[in-house]
């Protein structure tokens, strides 16, 4: 990115640059956590790819092997139980000694029919994926950060935190504790670890698939600013932005990326 760079007194910086950080990326087999994935290596980094399906984190580390010559490991992991937040941890500084950037992106928003037939089942499992998980291995990998004396963690949110509908309530919910998480451990760890957060609106991943696209498509038009949802990569810039010194005042953020709704 040569137009990246901002001057320092030894002469042009590229901010973004993260080579011979590790970055590990929870959910990062698919949708937006593969995208920060192959942009942290594109731009130096190695990866930990984490999420439950292994065999889509070993192809996912393949390919950015294949691509970019940077240490890529998959790991299965499991957002919703607690032991294998501290199995990854511990697996992750075996393999590489630290953890640079941390990014919080495994989540989940079953449907449900109505807000009266959501079982405790599916109220915990949501609770456990989007909240529990997420604060567990911040708080594992977050304090070794601190005794490194460096380390971003990102979570990423969602505008149902802000703005929740009829059928993300439990999602939304959590959420919010997510962004809460984001100003409580921006306190805790710092001021040597960054805490910040993404607040992605609709976009167009693998999980789309499901939706009424003509319908979404008529909505977003008249709903947001931008009048369409996002492009997966679309949350690369913001992604690299906080994983990188370009964001070195910034912590604490909720960073919203989500077409401007109206």
């Amino acid at each position: 990115m040569p137009d990246s760079g901002v001057m320092t007194g030894d002469g042009p910086t590229d901010v973004f640059d993260m080579t011979d950080r590790v970055a590990v990326v929870t959910g990062g087999s698919r949708g937006l956590g593969r995208e920060m994935v192959l942009a942290f290596a594109a731009h130096g980094a190695d990866v930990v790819i984490a999420s439950r399906k292994l065999d889509n984190c070993e192809q996912l580390a393949r390919e950015v092997e294949r691509s970019t010559g940077r240490r890529a490991m998959p790991c299965a992991y499991h957002a919703g139980k607690w032991d294998d937040s501290e199995r990854l941890c511990d697996a992750v500084y075996d393999q590489f000694g630290k953890v640079d950037v941390l990014v919080n992106n495994a989540g989940m928003s079953p449907l449900y029919k109505s807000v009266d037939t959501i079982t405790e089942e599916l109220y915990d499992k949501v609770l456990d994926v989007n909240l529990k998980g997420p604060f567990r291995l911040s708080a594992l990998v977050g304090t070794r950060m601190v005794a490194a004396g460096r380390g971003s963690i990102i979570f990423v949110s969602s505008t149902a935190s802000q703005r929740p509908g009829p059928d993300e309530l439990v999602y939304g919910a959590a959420k919010s504790g997510v962004n809460n998480l984001t100003h409580g451990l921006a306190r805790t760890f710092g001021p040597a670890v960054r805490v910040n957060c993404i607040v992605p609106g609709p976009f167009l991943t693998d999980i789309s698939k499901a939706w009424d696209l003509d319908a979404f498509t008529a909505g977003a038009e008249a709903g947001y600013a931008l009048g369409r949802g996002g492009e997966p990569h679309e949350i690369v810039g913001a992604a690299l932005y906080l994983a990188s010194d370009a964001s070195s005042y910034t912590t604490g953020a909720l960073i919203n990326v989500d077409g401007g709704p109206r």
